[in-house]
This record gives structure tokens, sequence and C-alpha cells, in this order.
């Protein structure tokens, strides 16, 4: 299999933004491959198009099926395992987003929560809970819109991005109009 230069372009650009949110580049790689190809891919056609071992195609599918960014796929008459992108490309990032959260931001509160049950022994202590405990405001406030977020229909998650655009300049006006600058805390 052979990419055209705009598809291998994509290919590369998009194994490094993977090693940007939480997987490597070759995994990125074969995610951008199996979302811009119409049809399901096997691990070979993987391999020779991506120009990488069997081996490492193994590895990285296994990943992204952890990750659930990939379906399988059969044929009939094929013991060969075929793989798709799984879902569109919003439900994609829906799921980078929620098994990033599990990964991350789950283990962090969690490790938060015990912490902040101790007593401080000193004022060091004091001030270090008192930190903790924003830390933890700060995520908890994050868990609890990414749950709504992750509710929301591609549709309405469109709408509530453009409409984030939107509230930049509504509250530039309003700094405006009351003569503060923003993030004042009035």
């Amino acid at each position: 299999m052979k990419l055209t230069d705009d598809s291998q372009a994509f290919v590369l650009h998009f194994g490094e933004m993977g090693s940007r949110w939480g997987f490597n580049r070759t995994v990125g790689q074969m995610l951008a491959l199996l979302t811009i190809h119409s049809e399901p891919l096997n691990a070979d056609q993987l391999a020779e198009a991506l120009k990488i071992s069997r081996g490492n195609v193994s590895m990285g599918l296994k990943e992204l099926q952890a990750w659930r960014l990939v379906e399988l796929h059969h044929r009939p008459g094929d013991r060969k395992d075929y793989f798709t992108a799984a879902g569109s490309i919003w439900d994609m990032a829906r799921t980078v987003f929620e098994e990033r959260r599990k990964r991350e931001l789950d283990p962090t509160l969690s490790l938060l929560r015990q912490l902040l049950l101790n007593e401080p022994q000193d004022g060091a202590e004091t001030l270090a809970q008192e930190r903790m405990r924003e830390v933890y405001s700060l995520l908890e406030l994050l868990d609890q819109f990414a749950t709504t977020l992750s509710r929301l229909s591609e549709a309405d998650l469109q709408r509530l991005m453009k409409l984030g655009s939107g509230l930049g300049r509504l509250l530039d006006l309003k700094d405006k109009v009351r003569g503060g600058a923003s993030g004042s805390g009035e």
C-alpha cells in the first residue's frame, strides 16, 4: 500500500500529535492511517504502509484496543484480523479524553482525597494541605466539567465549542463596559 504525499504528511503529523495525547508516535500514525483509510486494514498492511515491523504493529494495535480507538473486523474465509478507527472523529476525541481522565485525573483525585484526610502535623504541612485542597478543588471542577461534556451529543459539543469563542468576546466586552481588566475578580 502506497500513501499519497498528503496522506503521508497527515499520518506523520498525527504521530507527533499522538505523543502529546498520551500514546507513542507509531501508535498515533497507525490511528491516523486507520482513520483516513476507507477499508479495514490488517497488521501486514499497516506495517507495509508505515514501514514499521510487524511486531511494532501488533503492540500498537493492542494499545489502540486498550484505548478503545479501533474496532476489530473479520472477513469470511480470512483468518487475519482487520481494524478500523472506532467511530467518528468526535467519538475518538471523546474516547481519548475519557481514557486520559481515567489514567491521569482519577488517580490524582483519589490520592489527594487520601492525603487531605490526614491531620497536618505542623504549619508547613497545613500550608501544603491548603495548596493540595486548591489543586483538588480545581481538578474536581475539571472532572465535573468533563463528565458533563462526555454526556453531550456531537451536535451539542460543536455548538458549545462555537459558543466558547463567542463567550471570550462577550467577557472582553463586559470588561470594557465595566472599565475593568479581564479576570479582575469583580
